[in-house]
């Protein structure tokens, strides 16, 4: 919670340069850095320019290796024997040696849609893929053990989408987690081989298995009858019992780090308000010692071999640094290659401050404020930043648009209202269903005010942005209180929520899916749009439905290509609006999916998101476009209702 001396103290610091909107893209130079089991070597991915390769870095000598000079791979995994990596891209998954010998090229997609599960930990060197099995039935699939060479060996048939699998010490299929008739299932083999189902799941409900251990427990991540997600263990006889939840009983379990050969959960991660790492069993210490050394900063670990991989982490750091933590030592490492084409200094950000209120009927509403340096937030802007989903939140970390709204002189504002995730099933569950201009908005606006009630933000220059569902709640803001609201950006924005529910699960993404399990939890979350009254009720309430009540400026940028929301339900919308002689511009990127990429198609998201707010609520100059984003732009800006200088 801000205190009035934070905010002073905030106002005390220079004024952060501006910065170039490229410094904000959170593609980073590497990704995917992975700690080999044995401890001795780091793999990781480096882009340079629109290449990426692959590396190994063998830590005791700090020698690196390029194994692969081009990959198109967005992931990087070790085997178990330490040996050799795989690259797992898009269509395929690759086996290559730590000296750069090649090993199976494994394709994915294909008539059986075929898809990448994980490494076989019960294996020296394997992967798992899951594929339909052809001229079987629509739900018939099957598990395969696919070895570095290419050897393919079938470990599991099933007449339903399989989620998991995992095996015990002697490479036996142990339990596996599934989807069939509505609901998720956790199976689990009893000694005389014969499956047995030990659970099955509500909606909202989860079950990850971790691994196995030799006395035929498991370890899992689970919420099944409990509010919170957190770390269980699953004897023989089907016992469970916690082995960490949050400790303040209000988050998520958000990652659990696990030995690399076992599965063992060795640490559990929270980070739905505040980031915080904790130790589980023997290795609490260890763990203790790590996240004091970084004072209070977010940290990201594996371990292998005895040592640990810390990866520091913070809203206020964009690239991750990275660190080897051996016998009590810390030893930076991947320096010069971490470094983006654009520095940003972390005193330029903002600190990301969890910020809770109290609703209208009583319920605590979560949320994170982000105030710019050297600036007095009461003369100053504040945009409302939404977050998709909705089942999803925002995070303590860093976070690009947030960042750049504040650089460019905005208090930021990030609902994390009821309907949210990261805070249990309960707070999920406490929308009831309510998504139009009902309670989820109310959230939204009545954190806004509450701020505006506390001298946090200029109550004249208020603005909201989002996207996806964000998008979706800006609509609504400048539809349904346009007295708070006077202007917003909205990124594949669904101008009607259940017309767009009903086409995703039945003609979108999720249309194609095996695992309909999103059907269900939108169903319990009352926002199924195949179900006639919820559609009703969405539509009455939705934006479109209600296009003559726009009259604040509005920008809508879009994907040709996406998805998620389609490019004709946005057109129809605007449309809708022009005919009513509503302030609506409309963004179209042809190539762009339900999200902009890093490049042109991410600059010219920010830049028409802060000429946008420049318009109405003022903010720091508009660092001008440049002759390929001018051209790039020319092409997909229709029908503006904004004036832009594109000469």
């Amino acid at each position: 919670m801000p205190t009035s001396r934070w905010l002073a103290t905030q106002r005390a610091l220079p004024v952060a340069p501006q910065l170039p909107r490229e410094a904000f893209y959170e593609s980073r130079a590497l990704s995917s850095v992975r700690l080999s089991p044995n401890g001795r070597q780091v793999a990781y991915l480096r882009k340079q320019g629109e290449q990426r390769s692959a590396w190994v870095q063998t830590l005791d000598t700090g020698t690196k290796r390029n194994v692969l000079a081009r990959t198109s791979a967005d992931q990087i995994l070790w085997s178990t024997d330490s040996a050799r990596v795989f690259l797992r891209a898009a269509n395929a998954v690759d086996s290559i040696g730590i000296n750069g010998k090649a090993g199976a090229h494994v394709r994915l997609g294909g008539t059986t849609r075929r898809q990448f599960m994980a490494v076989d930990r019960s294996q020296p060197a394997a992967i798992l893929i899951r594929e339909r099995v052809l001229n079987a039935g629509p739900t018939a699939w099957r598990v395969l053990r696919v070895t570095a060479d290419g050897r393919e060996t079938v470990v599991l048939n099933a007449p339903y989408w399989i989620q998991q699998v995992v095996f015990d010490t002697q490479g036996l299929l142990t339990a596996f987690t599934f989807f069939d008739k509505g609901r998720d299932g956790l199976m689990r083999f009893g000694a005389d081989r014969k499956q047995r189902v030990v659970m099955r799941m509500q909606p909202l409900e989860r079950v990850g298995i971790l691994g196995a251990s030799a006395d035929g427990s498991l370890w899992l991540e689970t919420n099944v009858n409990a509010d919170l997600r957190r770390v269980e263990r699953m004897d023989a006889q089907d016992k469970r019992t916690v082995l960490h939840q949050d400790p303040s009983n209000t988050a998520d379990l958000d990652e659990t780090v696990v030995n690399p050969l076992t599965g063992e959960p060795v640490a559990a991660s929270y980070r739905s308000a505040t980031a915080a790492t904790y130790g589980i069993g023997a290795q609490q210490s260890v763990v203790s010692a790590i996240t004091t050394h970084f004072n209070g900063n977010d940290v990201d670990l594996q371990t292998g071999g005895g040592r640990w991989l810390v990866s520091e982490r913070g809203a206020t750091l964009r690239d991750a640094r990275w660190y080897v933590y051996d016998q009590q030592t810390f030893n930076r490492i991947l320096e010069q290659t971490e470094a983006s084409d654009v520095a940003i200094p972390e005193r330029a950000l903002a600190a990301k401050v969890p910020w809770t209120f109290t609703a209208s009927d009583g319920l605590r509403v979560h949320g994170f404020l982000l105030v710019p340096p050297g600036v007095d937030v009461a003369r100053a802007p504040l945009v409302v930043q939404v977050h998709g989903g909705p089942i999803n939140h925002f995070r303590p970390g860093f976070d690009g648009v947030a960042q750049f709204l504040v650089n460019r002189g905005y208090v930021v504002y990030q609902s994390n209202f009821r309907g949210s995730t990261g805070f249990g099933r309960d707070y999920t569950f406490a929308s009831n269903g309510d998504y139009g201009n009902g309670r989820v908005q109310q959230d939204i606006v009545e954190g806004t005010r509450a701020l505006l009630a506390q001298g946090i933000g200029d109550a004249a220059r208020v603005g909201i942005v989002g996207h996806s569902f964000g998008g979706y709640s800006t609509l609504v803001g400048l539809t349904f209180q346009p007295d708070l609201f006077k202007v917003g950006f909205a990124g594949a924005p669904p101008a009607d929520l259940g017309w767009t529910m009903r086409w995703e699960l039945g003609h979108g993404y999720q249309a194609d899916l095996p695992d309909r399990s999103l059907k269900e939890t939108l169903r319990a979350l009352r926002l199924d749009g195949e179900a006639p009254a919820v559609f009703d009720r969405l539509h009455a309430q939705s934006p479109l439905n209600n296009a003559q009540r726009l009259r604040r400026p509005l920008l809508i940028f879009a994907g040709g290509a996406d998805p998620t929301v389609p490019l004709r339900s946005i057109t129809h919308y605007v449309a809708s609006l022009r005919m009513k002689n509503r302030p609506v511009t409309l963004v179209v990127d042809p190539d762009s999916r339900h999200s902009p990429e890093a490049g042109l198609a991410m600059e010219g998201y920010l830049w028409t998101m802060e000429t946008q707010l420049h318009a109405v609520l003022g903010g720091r100059d508009i660092e001008p476009a440049g002759a390929r984003l001018k051209t790039w732009l020319k092409t997909r800006i229709r029908n503006p209702a904004l004036k832009f200088d594109l000469r």
